[in-house]
């Protein structure tokens, strides 16, 4: 970056810390941002985590540097607060493989049967929803519910699979998956391999199902960060996640070494937001997520199912 570029990324981030004052604002960005985004942060993490979080802060204003459905979430938490998303068209492919009218289809052709929806979804679907789950707590939702209950599990095909394969339960699971972990073959794992031998492979359960056979540890982005700093100094890791996730690894981890497992491995949704655009999205109040009150609450009884999850059996309603 030249001087003047320098000097103007400055200048945006006084102008952002003015703001963020006269907003009374909380600034989130997910693990998959930017590095500068996830830099200038108050909080970084998961998108549950963050909505968790901004819920319980005093500010009044959230700006969610992710996809629509992650400021959809912190609205569904947070309905007395206002959220803003810095660029409206960050949108998820995984979030639109399912909508409320096939989530009501597929009850219908299963009566009876326990929704389970991982928040990337939209708050239509998750309204439509008996308990919501995590990529990190998925297998133990799923493990909770009734065996004799079938589940269909939403919208990722692959996290459903995992969850399946970990449980033993044969799930109804949904044609949906993220096209940037989808898209991690066991050909580029194997040549990561061959490049850096030794390394330990971490991977996204949001991966294909024989490509998450060659990984060493299998976790959400808060289990490898978690992994990651049980391991001693020196070791090295192929990472199988969204690249963004590194910057955050090497920032906890300088005594560690982390390469990603493929270069296909950045979602363009998740690299749509700038500085300027989260400076804009303060001082104009642009982009509000809104999510119409009946849904609120029907989506947020399912996060609620889950939030109230314990070692205990999860009551699905």
């Amino acid at each position: 970056m030249d001087a003047q570029s320098v000097k103007v990324t400055q200048e945006l981030l006084r102008q952002i810390t003015v703001l963020k004052k006269e907003r009374e604002a909380v600034i989130l960005a997910h693990n998959y941002q930017p590095p500068e985004i996830q830099d200038l942060a108050d909080y970084t993490g998961d998108s549950l985590e963050l909505s968790m979080i901004a819920a319980k802060t005093p500010a009044k204003v959230i700006v969610f540097c992710g996809v629509r459905f992650m400021g959809e979430t912190a609205a569904i938490l947070s309905p007395e607060k206002t959220v803003l998303l810095p660029v409206w068209e960050a949108g998820c492919t995984l979030a639109e493989y399912a909508t409320a009218e096939q989530i009501r289809e597929m009850k219908r052709k299963h009566p009876g049967a326990a929704v389970v929806t991982y928040v990337n979804s939209s708050a239509e679907v998750k309204a439509e929803t008996d308990i919501c789950c995590t990529s990190a707590n998925a297998v133990e939702i799923v493990a909770s519910i009734d065996r004799n209950r079938p589940v269909i599990f939403v919208p990722d095909y692959n996290l459903g699979h995992y969850a399946a394969k970990k449980t033993g339960r044969e799930l109804i699971l949904w044609n949906g998956c993220c096209p940037t972990h989808a898209l991690l073959s066991t050909f580029a794992v194997a040549k990561a391999r061959k490049k850096w031998p030794g390394a330990q492979v971490i991977m996204h359960p949001e991966c294909k199902p024989e490509t998450l056979e060659l990984a060493d540890f299998v976790g959400s982005t808060s289990g490898m960060l978690k992994h990651v700093k049980k391991q001693p100094a020196g070791t090295s890791f192929i990472v199988g996640t969204e690249v963004g996730l590194l910057h955050r690894l090497q920032k906890e981890n300088p005594d560690k070494t982390f390469h990603v497992a493929s270069d296909y491995l950045i979602c363009p949704m998740m690299k749509m937001a700038t500085i300027k655009d989260v400076k804009e999205s303060l001082e104009k109040m642009q982009h509000v997520v809104t999510v119409e009150e009946d849904v609120r609450k029907r989506a947020k009884a399912a996060v609620d199912a889950m939030l109230r999850y314990t070692s205990a059996a999860v009551k699905v309603p």
